[in-house]
């Protein structure tokens, strides 16, 4: 029943042969890998203007400016993750740049937060899409939490029935978010050369007594948040079909013209307009509400923007595996992350990243604001990693044209580092969990690392001189009564060894005297031991008998306590039998030199 519902849910398994048919075209990556970086034109410009409202209406003209500088960095880090690509085609992003040319901790700083800042996107993603959801129907304000958790479930599943077929479907609704804003941005710029828009928004230059350089800063820091998920396609350049680094070179063009042109037209229909960020009404469904009212227009474009915000945390769902399978490979997380599952993607990294945002969302209650800075901090580190990775291996390597290069590096870089600084001094009190739970996390990778190199040491054998030892082999075998499972438990383990004690723990001394007559009656051919236990607990004589066998024959014998256990017909009749053997399990499981077997039973009805 669990197999027949799992082949529904994420469809048949696919032989490992297939997976160069789960690559993607430049069109389906660009669907996938940009769906985060569109998304945030969404709300990049609400960003900016919700920072200069603290300094009066009268401030939202910088809003312009900001955004122009906004569309610089945009243009930089295209530059320089092309840049990226081509020099590690095999992906990983500011991890492997990082690790490659600052050393594996500072890696390990850019890996963390990447991986932080993936469970962000697709809790962000959710939360913002559910606002564009309530602000086109707020009676539905109060389920906010609710509709990104069933969101978050949906596109977990998608993405484990495999990243082409995810990328098939979800490419539809972000192509027509992309076409929709532009038919936003159009119509409005129509309408408002037209004179169809009577807004009063402040001109250009005036004058702001209250505006600082900090307040400014903010505000840019705060647009910057429209450019996260611009490093997903040089971490995932293997998805790609061949040549790989070509096609993710062109996908990243693509998506950075698309998204400088969707960013800067919002920006201006804001202005234009006069919009002011209402938190109970987006910016972009102002301006669709001003540019073609609360028609059929207006509800496809809020539509479709709540789908798309909801799929751009399909993004992180295609980075995130990605990441954790290299760091994986590297024994910084656990290996189950390089585990492929029945479609052919890494099914443990997807179901991990829907599991953490969830809980995100349900620790911040779904509020977008709260999580922004977050989302955006996590971003701006790899990022600065990332450049200054890169301008060290140009100056090391020295090939054609790296001075070009390296400038282009050195700028990206200190524009970067400057933001992620200016994040820290100005949201200090919404970013501040970041420096607790980055050095968790990297505390987290070394512990991990540890183990598996210990584990190896220990595991490692000398082939030309470490040999088997052969030993003979004690059997016990715990009862509880005379049994069919203890018939067919005693005969298996004669056909190992003569060695075979049977072990019985009675309570009292009618008990133990009616098992010792019915057992000399029976006489299997295996001596019974029975003891007897005043605080009437199994375990405890059981195990000080085990350990007393240790003692005498560990030298000489194997010790292998054989538990005879029942296998029911039905998983519910499970709960019925087989406890004091499972609790005997764990307690075993602590004894060095302990073979512990089960000698399963099939019951019938």
């Amino acid at each position: 029943m669990v197999n027949k519902f799992k082949r529904v849910l994420i469809g048949r398994p696919m032989k490992s042969g297939e997976i160069e048919g789960e690559k993607l075209t430049k069109l389906k990556a660009l669907a996938v890998l940009s769906s985060d970086a569109l998304s945030s034109v969404a709300y990049g410009t609400e960003q900016i203007l919700i920072v200069l409202m603290a300094a009066g209406f009268a401030a939202v003209w910088y809003s312009i400016p900001i955004s122009i500088a906004v569309l610089g960095l945009l243009f930089i880090l295209i530059l320089s993750y092309r840049q990226t690509i081509f020099a590690y085609p095999s992906g990983g992003g500011a991890y492997i740049v990082a690790k490659k040319n600052l050393g594996v901790p500072v890696g390990l700083l850019a890996g963390g937060s990447l991986l932080v800042d993936y469970i962000l996107t697709v809790a962000v993603s959710s939360s913002a899409g559910t606002d564009a959801i309530t602000s086109a129907f707020p009676s539905l304000h109060d389920h906010r939490v609710l509709i990104a958790m069933v969101m978050i479930l949906f596109l977990t599943i998608m993405n484990l029935r495999g990243v082409t077929e995810s990328a098939s479907v979800l490419a539809i609704p972000v192509y027509l978010f992309v076409i929709s804003i532009f038919v936003l941005i159009i119509s409005g710029v129509i309408k408002y050369a037209f004179g169809g828009i009577h807004a009063a928004a402040p001109a250009l230059g005036t004058t702001v007594s209250n505006v600082s350089l900090f307040l400014l800063l903010k505000a840019f820091s705060s647009g910057c948040s429209a450019l996260t998920g611009v490093e997903a396609v040089s971490n995932a350049i293997p998805n790609f079909k061949q040549p790989s680094e070509k096609n993710a070179a062109r996908t990243l063009i693509m998506m950075g013209t698309i998204l400088g042109a969707m960013f800067i037209g919002i920006s201006l229909l804001a202005y234009w307009y006069g919009i002011a960020p209402n938190p109970k009404e987006t910016v972009v469904s102002q301006i669709a509400n001003a540019t073609f009212g609360r028609g059929v227009i207006y509800y496809i474009i809020q539509g479709i923007t709540a789908l798309i915000l909801f799929l751009a945390a399909n993004t992180a769902y295609s980075a995130f595996p990605l990441l954790a399978f290299m760091l994986a490979k590297d024994k910084f997380m656990p290996r189950m992350f390089m585990v492929r599952g029945d479609r052919l993607g890494f099914s443990n990294g997807i179901i991990n990243l829907g599991v953490l945002s969830a809980l995100l969302v349900i620790v911040f209650q779904g509020n977008t604001e709260n999580l922004i800075p977050l989302y955006a901090l996590g971003v701006f580190i790899p990022f600065t990693l990332s450049q200054l990775g890169m301008m060290i291996r140009w100056t090391k390597l020295r090939p054609s044209g790296w001075k070009i290069k390296f400038i282009i590096n050195t700028i990206g870089m200190v524009t970067t580092l400057t933001i992620a600084l200016i994040f820290v001094f100005t949201k200090f009190t919404h970013i501040w969990m970041v420096f607790i739970f980055l050095p968790i996390v990297i505390y987290i990778f070394y512990q991990t690392e540890r183990h598996y190199r210990n584990t190896a040491e220990q595991l490692r054998i000398d082939v030309l001189r470490d040999k088997p030892v052969i030993k003979g082999n004690t059997i016990v075998i715990p009862i509880a009564g005379i049994t069919q499972v203890v018939k067919q438990s005693i005969g298996y383990a004669k056909s190992v060894t003569d060695n075979v004690v049977a072990v019985y723990v009675g309570f009292n001394d009618e008990e133990i005297e009616r098992m010792e007559k019915k057992w000399a009656e029976w006489n299997p051919g295996v001596r019974l031991i029975v003891l007897r236990s005043s605080y009437r607990s199994v375990t405890r004589p059981l195990m000080k008998f085990i350990n007393t066998v240790e003692w005498k024959t560990s030298a000489t014998d194997h010790i292998t306590v054989l538990i005879p256990q029942f296998i029911t017909k039905h998983w519910w009749q499970h709960i019925l039998h087989n406890q004091t053997s499972l609790l005997l399990r764990a307690y075993l499981f602590n004894q060095k030199n302990v073979v512990i077997s089960t000698f399963p039973f099939h019951l019938n009805k």
